[in-house]
């Protein structure tokens, strides 16, 4: 009996600590989004611009169409960037497809003119190391996700950061052509590794960040392709919060902040902008997984 009563009364407890809160928000007016990124890859580059909707609104982001976009670097070399297919993304094509638009040490300024309004965003282009190696080894670890791969290869990559302390890099992965592009799947590292004051200057990156190019367990035949992006450090930090805010949720969410934008509205009084505009030197590595040329397990 005295147990059946404490159960009734912690029933009666727990729902007396629910209550139903109908949050009446406001909706501001709409800011202009940019995602925009330069290489020196050869082929096209784009800019995507959109709009902010309602914090409830869960339809596909509103594109911006009609806007003039242009690229301008150091020398006064404008690359207009077009909307050919009123999608919201703006692109520029070379001349040449082995003609890149970025070089190593360039700056460049983006431009965008819409709704009345212009912004401008700067970006430099650093340089990135060589990636040496990527080698891999069998694995079929004890706890993995339901839709995962039960067993398979865990695959690390070898590089070396830049001596001069403050180098930053975005590590992106590509399984069967085909990029890991979720928020959780930012890879960044500060120097060799993941932050400041690691005093890792000119290491070799560190065990994680090596390792952090299985977002789930490679297969047979799969080919895996690496890509060392070196980008400028207020970029590592806009990715950084991307990534940690896109996880804040559950017990112990914080509130939410709004993400840095390099993207600043020459109308001091203009409504503001998201976003980014950024750039890098990019250096890759690709192979495909055969089992005969696996690594023993360390």
């Amino acid at each position: 009996m005295k147990n059946t009563a404490l159960f009734i009364l912690l029933t009666l407890t727990l729902t007396a600590c629910e209550d139903v809160i109908d949050l009446d928000t406001e909706t501001g007016p709409a800011q202009l989004v940019v995602d925009g990124w330069i290489t020196n890859q050869t082929g096209p580059q784009s800019i995507r611009l959109s709009q902010t909707a309602g914090y409830f609104d869960n339809s596909p982001a509103k594109p911006v169409l009609g806007a003039t976009v242009l690229v301008t670097d150091e020398a006064g070399t404008k690359y207009e960037f077009k909307d050919l297919k009123s999608s919201g993304q703006y692109v520029w094509t070379p001349f040449s497809p082995t003609n890149p638009m970025g070089y190593l040490g360039g700056d460049y300024t983006l431009s965008i003119k819409t709704n009345g309004e212009e912004y401008q965003a700067k970006t430099h282009l650093y340089p990135v190391p060589r990636i040496d190696s990527l080698t891999y080894f069998f694995e079929k670890p004890p706890i993995v996700a339901n839709d995962s791969p039960k067993e398979g290869y865990q695959a690390e990559f070898f590089a070396r950061d830049l001596p001069g302390e403050g180098n930053c890099y975005w590590i992106k992965v590509f399984k069967n052509g085909k990029y890991f592009a979720k928020t959780t799947d930012i890879n960044l590292a500060y120097d060799a590794a993941f932050s400041p004051g690691a005093a890792s200057d000119g290491l070799l990156f560190i065990l994680p960040i090596r390792r952090s190019i299985t977002p789930e367990l490679w297969q047979e035949r799969d080919t895996v392709r690496v890509e060392l992006h070196a980008i400028p450090k207020e970029a590592f930090f806009f990715l950084q919060q991307v990534r940690l805010e896109s996880s804040n949720q559950g017990l112990f969410a914080t509130p939410p902040s709004n993400i840095i934008s390099n993207v600043v509205n020459q109308n001091s009084g203009g409504r503001k902008a998201l976003g980014f505009f950024g750039g890098s030197i990019v250096s890759g590595f690709q192979t495909v997984i055969d089992p005969k040329k696996a690594r023993p397990k360390p």
